[in-house]
């Protein structure tokens, strides 16, 4: 897992991307308490109700792969 800081608040979380597609976030710290988007009840990106995502977290993401900061295995 590779570590990624939220352009927005901050927060660093560890990345795993097994396709472009498949993302695998783990919270070093409570999400609830550190993200911003989750504080403010901003609604979520996701397709499925029951999944909750920061888009700040999703764009800070991408945008780590785009500059090679995040692997991504070939499929």
């Amino acid at each position: 897992m590779q570590p990624v800081d939220c352009t927005r608040c901050g927060n660093r979380v560890l990345v795993e991307k097994n396709s472009y597609h498949h993302t695998s976030i783990q919270w070093t710290v409570d999400s609830e308490s550190s993200c911003a988007e989750f504080r403010e009840g901003t609604p979520s990106r996701a397709r499925t109700v029951d999944v909750r995502v920061c888009g700040a977290l999703q764009d800070s993401i991408t945008q780590a792969v785009l500059e090679g900061r995040v692997d991504v295995p070939d499929n």
